[in-house]
């Protein structure tokens, strides 16, 4: 009877795992081993600031979601300490996450394993990459801010000739 409740609740968190994997944008896997309490508790704030859902669990569920969601060559990097980092919103934000908080905190421990972007399994290299990439939001100033360069330097030079047309008739008066 108590194995049956325990098994079911491990059923319940393989399929919570397996949704989270098919409805995330992009999820990574986290290497975590060595960081303490406090940095854990900060990553996790960042985290949750960047709509990045970050949580640990065992090896064993995360292979058999995986497995039931397509991604047996994540498999081999479940090892070890393993968190996900899941997202519904942004593609870069769970790399990035990762990749910014290591960085700013020195931490060479946390470091990404794998993950999946848009349903297709990513490399390192290419987890790496869009890690470095700006937020959706700072690419979009940006490019409006191309967009409005033009105009703007347009403007300047309708105000100099203006300024200079006044500047000659006051000369002339």
């Amino acid at each position: 009877m108590a194995s049956e409740t325990i098994l079911e609740g491990k059923k319940a968190i393989v399929a919570e795992i397996v949704d989270k994997m098919k409805n995330a944008q992009a999820f990574v896997l986290v290497d975590y081993k060595g960081i303490n309490v406090e940095q854990d508790t900060a990553f996790r704030k960042n985290a949750r600031e960047a709509d990045v859902d970050y949580k640990i669990y065992k090896n064993t569920f995360l292979r058999l979601a995986a497995k039931e969601c397509g991604y047996d060559e994540l498999v081999d990097a479940l090892k070890g300490s393993t968190a996900v980092g899941f997202c519904n919103s942004d593609v870069v934000a769970p790399a990035k996450v990762v990749s910014e908080f290591a960085k700013s905190n020195d931490l060479e421990c946390l470091t990404i394993k794998g993950g999946v972007i848009e349903g297709s399994i990513a490399s390192l290299e290419e987890l790496q990459k869009i890690a470095t990439l700006p937020s959706r939001e700072a690419l979009l100033a940006k490019m409006l801010g191309s967009l409005q360069a033009p105009i703007s330097n347009f403007a300047c030079v309708i105000n100099a000739i203006k300024e200079k047309k006044e500047e000659d008739e006051q000369a002339s008066a």
